[in-house]
């Protein structure tokens, strides 16, 4: 088991109706026990607890922790990539984010909360590799990591031909690309994002329609994944609310 911590993040795992609980309180503020009498009405068990038994679990409680199965914590709604599909129906538009390998929980995290407030219908990774960091995800997406659907692809590259064959189009987020926003991205369509060091493999890339980037003015090199997600969810946004 681990144990979540922030507010946010018990928050938000509680209202999924997927934390297993118990809820650990000890010497309560008024945010959590608001959070505590949702617990109750989740019919989620709610102890009390010392502050020395909270240190022990976790440096930064707030007075606060939820129980959680540590295989399930840091990941939305599971689906498969076959169920995702057959889902989609004649759904027009589409966002399917691909994360190859985002190794930094702090990104991982951050990507989840982007997706989130943008509306992607699915993030697809590799099999788990970082659910050892679950407290970390579900905290830096401030809680948005128990809402986004998840699915996992041993073959990313198979994962891209099966979202090509249901009409998505693949843009892979890439220095060299070009300008995100002289691209069409209505429609259905699927962003690659590569990892922090190396951005995205080669493998990947030979699949992607286009590479986009985010032209900047900026003296370093480029910005860091998280922040480009959300450029980049934004901007697919903005275009589909661009009257035609």
């Amino acid at each position: 088991m681990i144990y979540l911590s922030g507010f946010h993040a018990i928050e938000e795992r509680i209202k999924s109706d997927r934390a297993c609980g118990p809820l650990l309180m000890a010497k309560p503020g008024p945010r959590a026990r608001e959070i505590a009498a949702l617990a109750v009405e989740r019919k989620i068990p709610v102890n009390r607890v010392g502050t020395a038994d909270l240190d022990r679990l976790s440096a930064d409680h707030r007075g606060i922790l939820l129980e959680v199965d540590d295989s399930l914590a840091e990941r939305g709604p599971d689906i498969s990539l076959e169920e995702f599909m057959a889902g989609l129906g004649d759904k027009k538009e589409a966002l399917a984010v691909i994360l190859d390998e985002i190794t930094d929980p702090h990104n991982y995290g951050a990507i989840l909360r982007s997706c989130d407030q943008f509306g992607a219908d699915i993030v697809i990774t590799r099999k788990r590799r970082i659910a050892k960091y679950a407290e970390v995800i579900a905290k830096t997406s401030a809680g948005a990591s128990a809402w986004v659907p998840t699915a996992e692809s041993a073959n990313l590259p198979r994962a891209v031909e099966i979202l090509k064959d249901a009409g998505f189009w693949i843009y892979g987020a890439a220095m060299e690309g070009e300008p995100a926003w002289d691209k069409d991205l209505r429609g259905r369509t699927a962003i690659i994002l590569g990892g922090e060091g190396d951005g995205i493999s080669r493998i990947l890339k030979d699949t992607c329609d286009a590479l986009i980037a985010i032209p900047s003015a900026g003296r370093i090199d480029s910005l860091n994944v998280s922040v480009a997600a959300g450029v980049l969810f934004y901007e697919v946004t903005r275009q589909r609310k661009r009257k035609t």
